[in-house]
């Protein structure tokens, strides 16, 4: 996305922050082999194919098995996976109450996810209608890994600190990243 086909509000959103993937801070850490920077990611954020094999549970119960996620690159955070409804068990996501707004993508709906006998309440999101740059995550859901069992590639996924984000951890991302207490400005 060009900075000049940002809207009034995003320029806004982009201004407040210091770091946006075209250096790294002091305080990065270093990268190791195949390893990848949060503070390379973009903002805007970008989008790309995860032809890697990305499994969530539930209760017990595998919900998703993809090898056609999407990954949200966004600067200071782990990649959010972004999960195709299609691959997903059915009854698996059912509609939650709210909703929520993201400067790049547009507006969010909650989903409560189902696995066994397990009800994870607002545990995942989507956007039904994302704004043109973001078109590729119509009928993709994302989930937070602190609610459920994700493995990418096999590797089980740590959350990313904090409440708010949805990132996932594994040990191909070299932070320190954004949700842990004291990062709120970065």
């Amino acid at each position: 996305m060009n900075s000049k086909d940002l809207t009034r509000a995003q320029r806004e959103a982009q201004s407040m922050w210091r770091w946006i993937g075209r250096e790294r801070p002091p305080f990065a850490e270093t990268l190791g082999v195949g390893q990848e920077s949060v503070w390379d990611y973009p903002r805007p954020p970008a989008i790309e194919a995860e032809p890697r094999e990305v499994v969530v549970r539930v209760g017990g119960v595998e919900i998703v098995r993809t090898s056609r996620a999407l990954r949200l690159l966004e600067t200071a955070s782990p990649p959010s996976y972004y999960l195709p409804f299609a691959d997903a068990t059915s009854g698996a996501f059912e509609p939650a109450p709210g909703s929520s707004h993201c400067e790049w993508k547009g507006a969010a709906r909650y989903w409560t996810v189902l696995g066994g006998d397990t009800r994870l309440d607002r545990a995942a999101w989507s956007y039904d209608r994302p704004s043109s740059p973001f078109a590729m995550l119509r009928d993709h859901v994302a989930l937070y890994a602190v609610h459920a069992e994700c493995f990418v590639n096999g590797e089980r996924v740590r959350p990313q600190d904090g409440g708010f984000y949805g990132g996932w951890v594994t040990d191909r991302i070299v932070g320190p990243w954004k949700g842990a207490a004291g990062t709120n400005g970065w």
